[in-house]
């Protein structure tokens, strides 16, 4: 997985665990993940903060959806939501415009890149060695491990070999040879596109509205300087393309507006995009896939497919997850 890509493209949250199906790996990995999560940023002193979230229903309809959705939360372990009324929201956030909300303190944001850096500094002290610019061509099952092959001519042995790489993980896996390629799921590529609000924001909390088919809607986040910005969109596509078309910043404010009128025009700037690593069909539902050789029958290999969100929130879960799947 690169830094500059997957990992780091996306807004930084660490999730509560509200959305997902309850028996799903996304749900049990992100609220084991966010828990292990806080924990260690405090211990490592990465940069985070708790600054809670808020579901916002800006109608009635969508307000009637807010018991469902706190209902689910609680039967994946987030028991502290707490729906409020309009007038409650509007006096912790003076700029919003809802008909009412679900509170969640315990989402929260954080500094990827430090967490990132936090946890090779761990593997380093482990004796693990970091290999930039390393490109992977395949690989070969051998007796007990694997031989990979890297972009020069270069291989190396080992007895486990852990395929995390993100969008191309079905296409890696698919060369590796002694690997049925039946057993990689089809990639989907759904981009998110995210602007950046010039001048300084009116919320403290990151705002999300009611979930729409295929997202989580245009919601407002945080980083850790308190810079706002909005995303991501869902932009199905057929090819890794990070730009940003300005264009889309129409759609943007257009759905901002229903819970943040006072928006003005000329403030949305393009920022960056990501992509989700999906192998799922648009409107299809899909769970983190962390397949092992009781699958697939190579030995020492595991792959991660679909780690799309809530991946960063659930990756320490999902890291202990690998571990006993490597036994």
């Amino acid at each position: 997985m690169s830094s500059g890509r997957t990992a780091s493209r996306n807004s930084e949250v660490i999730h509560a665990g509200i959305y997902y199906d309850r028996a799903s790996l996304m749900a049990r990995f992100c609220v084991a993940g966010r828990r292990a999560l806080y924990d260690f940023c405090a211990e490592r002193g990465v940069g985070h903060r708790r600054c809670g979230k808020l579901i916002v229903a800006t109608s009635a309809e969508e307000s009637a959806r807010l018991a469902a959705i706190k209902a689910g939360a609680e039967a994946n372990g987030v028991m502290d939501l707490r729906e409020i009324s309009a007038a409650e929201a509007r006096e912790l956030e003076p700029a919003l415009t809802c008909d009412g909300a679900l509170l969640s303190p315990s989402t929260g944001i954080i500094d990827s890149h430090a967490y990132m850096l936090a946890l090779l500094a761990d593997a380093e002290a482990h004796q693990a060695v970091l290999a930039l610019h390393t490109q992977v061509v395949g690989a070969k099952a051998l007796e007990g491990g694997l031989e990979v092959e890297f972009l020069g001519g270069e291989t190396l042995r080992c007895n486990l070999c852990v395929n995390a790489a993100g969008l191309h993980a079905p296409d890696l896996a698919r060369r590796i040879v002694g690997y049925r390629p039946e057993f990689a799921p089809k990639a989907y590529y759904a981009k998110g596109n995210y602007f950046a609000l010039s001048g300084r924001s009116p919320f403290s909390r990151l705002i999300y509205p009611v979930p729409v088919p295929g997202g989580l809607g245009t919601h407002l986040t945080l980083d850790l300087a308190g810079q706002a910005r909005f995303g991501p969109d869902v932009e199905w596509t057929d090819a890794i393309d990070y730009r940003v078309d300005p264009a889309r910043a129409a759609g943007f404010c257009a759905s901002i507006r229903r819970y943040w009128p006072e928006l003005e025009e000329g403030r949305l700037q393009p920022a960056y995009a990501g992509i989700r690593p999906k192998i799922a069909p648009p409107g299809a539902k899909q769970d983190f896939v962390v397949q092992g050789p009781r699958e697939h029958g190579v030995a020492g290999l595991i792959s991660l497919f679909g780690i799309e969100s809530p991946g960063l929130t659930a990756s320490l879960a999902l890291a202990d997850h690998v571990v006993e799947v490597a036994g």
